[in-house]
């Protein structure tokens, strides 16, 4: 018989056991043994009646939440359907013949990749959805997947790395269109002839894009040359298509997943949306342009920079007509030779010009390639094309500015302060162990390779020789070292702005023409440079 003493204490009571003889085996054939399994049995009905009444609970929320959620889907679809028009079927059409040849192209490919034990290549095992193949795909669907592919490359937060770097080759090119067609649009948007406003304008285009092409032309009367930015036929429809079908997709999948919810696709979709829509009504680049001539006007800058005038009188949403500028990219060193006698004081020039209109102006031009930032042949720096903008707040530029220093200086604790200031987080973040990685990432710079490339051309009638160059850096190591502190960044819960991409690759940029035109000057050190805070210190 087994023998329990019990002792009362404050607060509670202890039990202690005392057990000569063993208590008897319970079995289902014992009386005892079959009243305990059956009262177990009951318990365990209960809490399984329990956890599928809180599993039924669970769903019917869900499920009632998405039923409230479903007519506004509905209307969300029809309404962008009706949008779309006509349009929606032909390039749904187009996309399916664009699946199909991109397709094509990776069953050849993986056809004569080598067999191995582990099947295909990496970069190869999600079809069509692998980033080469997807940034074809998005090279054939045309301008709106084009420029889609450049957002992916400029927002290293939002995407996975090998995207980002597979899709800075995305190039926006397209042939031209015929001129009869851009005679028509230009007679739609002016609304009279075009000989009433135009002297002359050259069939050939000067440059042609997916979404626009540029014509050089001459006004009548003031005898100025122009040049004339074209929207191509039926582009803001298939962008409006593109985007629109784009838009329900993300709208059906954070219908049937949360977990999309949470990551805000509807949101970032949306604001795609709205930066290409930017870019296919020229009212807007007018606009852009507008406003980096009054900062430069402000600043009393007109005589070291300028952009080109816009003439709106002859300018709509689909037809820009802007003064022609003459002049040579960064990279054109024997032209530059012939225009300043001071490469250096030049890139200067252009370095404070850009850096000052990041606060001083509404937007910053934020695509300063060497088709776009030109010495004009009266010494001048040139602006063009401002089809692409950035807006920083005061807050995150002053973030950038102890970044930049601290990139400068190698002071790595002060570039951690300033991504923690840069990027949202909801948590603490050890500042000491983040700015040893970072000292680690960027202790690679010093082994980037670069090239100085040097092309000369003959013209046969003149006998003269041309010279242009270029700063040949290895663009997988720069684009991985970016990506690298991006990287490391969100594994400490950093989410940053993507105008903290359109400034570096700004930087990027910039550096290169350092390299070409003043290789022994420190962008970031130079004391003739000034950084906007410095400026607005003195």
């Amino acid at each position: 018989m087994a023998m329990i003493s019990v002792s009362a204490l404050r607060g509670g009571s202890r039990f202690s056991f005392s057990n000569p003889c063993p208590i008897p085996r319970l079995t289902p054939e014992s009386p005892l043994g079959n009243k305990r399994l059956r009262n177990l049995a009951k318990r365990f009905t209960l809490f399984a009646q329990y956890s599928q009444a809180q599993s039924q609970s669970m769903f019917s929320s869900r499920l009632q939440d998405s039923l409230e959620n479903l007519p506004k889907l509905v209307e969300d679809i029809v309404q962008t359907s009706l949008n779309t028009g006509p349009r929606g079927p032909l390039r749904l059409a187009q996309g399916i013949q664009a699946v199909i040849g991109v397709g094509g192209e990776w069953l050849q490919d993986a056809s004569r990749s080598p067999n191995s034990s582990s099947g295909l290549p990496v970069d190869m095992r999600l079809g069509i959805l692998s980033p080469v193949y997807l940034r074809r795909l998005f090279e054939r669907m045309g301008a709106t997947y084009i420029k889609l592919g450049q957002f992916v490359a400029s927002a290293p937060t939002l995407f996975p790395p090998e995207y980002v770097e597979e899709f800075q080759k995305c190039f926006d090119r397209a042939p031209p269109v015929p001129f009869q067609e851009i005679q028509e649009i230009l007679r739609q948007e002016l609304g009279r002839p075009i000989e009433s406003v135009y002297e002359y304008v050259d069939p050939t285009p000067l440059a042609s894009a997916s979404i626009a092409q540029v014509h050089a032309a001459r006004l009548k009367g003031s005898q100025e040359d122009v040049v004339i930015k074209v929207l191509k036929p039926g582009i803001a429809d298939v962008l409006v298509a593109d985007l629109n079908f784009i838009y329900i997709v993300a709208r059906i999948l954070e219908f049937l997943s949360p977990e999309v919810s949470r990551a805000s696709l509807v949101g970032i979709v949306q604001d795609i949306r709205a930066s290409m829509l930017e870019e296919v009504d020229f009212t807007k680049e007018a606009a852009n342009i507008e406003s980096f001539r009054r900062y430069l006007m402000a600043m009393g800058l007109t005589r070291q920079a300028t952009a080109p005038k816009v003439y709106h009188h002859c300018s709509s949403r689909r037809v820009l007509t802007m003064e022609r500028l003459y002049g040579v990219p960064l990279t054109d060193l024997n032209s530059i030779s012939s225009f300043v006698s001071d490469p250096e004081a030049s890139l200067i020039t252009a370095l404070n010009v850009w850096f000052g209109s990041l606060l001083a102006c509404e937007s910053f031009h934020a695509d300063v390639h060497a088709g776009n930032l030109w010495l004009l042949r009266d010494g001048r720096i040139g602006f063009l094309d401002f089809g692409i903008v950035g807006r920083i707040s005061p807050k995150t530029w002053e973030a950038m500015e102890v970044f930049l220093a601290s990139i400068a200086t190698e002071e790595y604790d002060s570039m951690a302060s300033a991504l923690i200031e840069m990027g949202a987080t909801n948590k603490d973040v050890d500042t000491k162990s983040f700015a040893r990685d970072l000292e680690k990432i960027f202790s690679s710079i010093q082994e980037l390779d670069t090239e100085l490339v040097v092309a000369t051309a003959r013209d046969p009638s003149t006998n003269a020789t041309a010279v242009s160059a270029n700063v040949v850096l290895d663009e997988r190591q720069m684009n991985a070292l970016f990506l690298d502190v991006v990287r490391v960044s969100e594994s400490y819960g950093l989410r940053f702005p993507r105008e903290f991409a359109l400034l570096l690759k700004q930087l990027l940029y910039f550096d290169r023409y350092t390299r070409l035109l003043a290789p022994n000057m420190n962008m970031l050190q130079d004391q003739r440079i000034s950084i906007v805070s410095n400026r607005r210190n003195r």
